[in-house]
């Protein structure tokens, strides 16, 4: 009753907030979709930042009264996860229709809600560094000798990155995120490189900037679950020696939560990671010896999203975002880490690539081997790591960890991407005849171990069951409807294609197999 009083002050009109508390209650009771996460936390006196929710009683119902654009996206929660088409019959959490915001077309509103969780997360950087200081001059000479000549973005990958820790000198002088503002320049500035980032994604079936908005709510989502659980330890408290644990303030998270640096970097990464995407795999860009296979050899299209994003945020029109995001050559250098990092992880296909990776994780999470290495700060930093790795892996997946909708709509646009690239003479084989038996070993092999493995991190909460269960049951509807659903991809291909070819028949799958 006391919290709910205190909460009270942060409400709006006609709506119901509920705590996370009550919210948990409420998702335990299979009635997930009666509620929505608000996309700031609030301060609450006496409790400190705290995450609430709005009650609905559908997610189609959701009607703000205001007209203020601001207002409408504070429900917009994983708003990515939100332009499903036919959310409403998913019940699934954060899977709300995105609302229509007059005058905006869907690409400009998945920009609004990716510049306000930006926007968000750039409060608490600066709220960390107790205010914006404007160094960005002084790092010039640094910013300059990023990627220099001869070095590619997979040569800078390492596998431990030093993550932030924050001694009380520090974390006096933490403002409070409700009182800080980036100011106007820097948050027009963010629009300005989110907005010219969606007009570089290609119009394709599925790496489009639809996509990049789909990973970076389930990057948000699976944050927001950590950052959940460290909430009551000292961030959320009177700052002492006593209260606060500087190895790792979200205890059990190895340190992701400690630096809010750390968590902007993740979703800058999840935004950018598919940029000017060609809408082929990287091997066929090396068979076709594209000039930028020439230049990368591998994980040529990853590389060359982080070269564009990161060339253009370098540009002088920027320099008060990046004022934001970094202030020291320390914090600009682990920043470049963790979206390389990030970003290069996205590759899953290169096998080399995977069984580093698989190594890596073994590494930091075997029993055995764990017990050598001991849990100093360069072992949580090891985890830190490799979770964040698998972290956006599985947000990069997503669709095969959510209510089967969800599942089909973008299984199609993937298929229909990789159908036309078969049509246009880019591509060896026809990917129809082996669509269904390829998606069963995607599940047995990739995505159901990928979820296991956010499960045993234990970093994820309730979130890593929910991928999980998502996942197993999404591949057995798929042994059973996948086979009709191929035929239906490709009469829906044939039709919508019909005006640049004769139309292909379906039966051809079967003639094949």
């Amino acid at each position: 009753m006391n919290t709910a009083s205190r909460m009270e002050s942060s409400g709006e009109r006609s709506r119901i907030q509920i705590s996370e508390a009550t919210a948990d209650l409420i998702k335990e009771a299979g009635l997930a979709r009666w509620i929505i996460r608000r996309s700031r936390t609030i301060n609450v006196k006496g409790k400190g930042e705290m995450q609430t929710y709005w009650v609905c009683k559908s997610h189609s119902s959701i009607q703000p009264k205001s007209t203020d654009l601001k207002s409408q996206m504070e429900t917009l929660d994983e708003g990515a996860e939100a332009e499903t088409e036919k959310s409403s019959e998913t019940g699934e959490e954060g899977d709300s229709e995105l609302l229509r915001v007059e005058g905006m077309n869907r690409t400009e509103r998945l920009v609004e809600w990716t510049v306000e969780v930006l926007t968000s997360l750039l409060e608490q950087i600066v709220g960390f560094r107790g205010g914006v200081e404007n160094k960005i001059q002084s790092l010039s000479n640094a910013e300059s000798r990023i990627g220099i000549r001869g070095k590619t973005v997979l040569d800078e990958f390492t596998p431990i990155i030093p993550l932030k820790r924050f001694d009380i000198e520090e974390l006096g002088r933490r403002q409070s995120i409700s009182a800080v503002d980036i100011g106007e320049e820097a948050k027009s500035q963010l629009r300005h490189y989110i907005s010219t980032i969606a007009s570089m994604y290609p119009d394709s079936a599925f790496h489009n900037f639809q996509h990049a908005c789909h990973v970076t709510a389930s990057v948000k989502k699976l944050l927001a679950r950590i950052v959940a659980v460290g909430q009551e330890n000292g961030l959320g408290a009177s700052i002492t020696s006593e209260s606060v644990n500087l190895v790792d303030l979200a205890g059990h998270s190895y340190g992701i939560t400690s630096d809010p640096l750390t968590q902007f970097a993740v979703v800058f990464s999840a935004i950018i990671h598919d940029v000017d995407h060609p809408g082929v795999p990287n091997a066929q860009l090396v068979k076709e010896n594209t000039p930028c296979a020439q230049i990368y050899k591998k994980s040529v299209a990853e590389q060359k999203s982080v070269d564009i994003a990161w060339d253009m945020l370098m540009e002088d029109r920027y320099a008060e975002l990046r004022a934001c995001i970094y202030e020291t050559e320390e914090d600009l250098h682990r920043f470049r880490q963790l979206v390389v990092n990030t970003v290069m992880a996205t590759d899953i296909v290169d096998q080399e690539l995977q069984a580093l990776r698989k190594a890596r994780w073994e590494t930091a999470f075997d029993s055995n081997k764990t017990e050598k290495l001991g849990e100093g700060v360069e072992n949580q930093d090891r985890k830190a790591t490799i979770v964040i790795e698998h972290l956006i892996q599985a947000s990069d997946v997503a669709h095969t960890m959510q209510h089967w909708y969800i599942y089909k709509k973008w299984n199609e646009r993937f298929f229909m991407e990789c159908y036309r690239a078969y049509q246009e003479g880019r591509a060896a084989s026809d990917p129809s005849t082996n669509w269904y038996k390829a998606e069963i070993g995607f599940f047995d092999y990739y995505v159901i171990p990928l979820a296991k493995k956010l499960q045993s991190c234990g970093v994820f909460g309730v979130s890593s069951h929910e991928y999980l269960t998502y996942a197993t049951s999404n591949r057995d509807e798929w042994v059973r409807e996948g086979e009709t659903l191929v035929q239906q991809f490709l009469a829906t291909f044939n039709e919508e294609n019909a005006h640049l070819r004769a139309p292909i028949d379906p039966l051809i799958v079967e003639l094949h197999e």
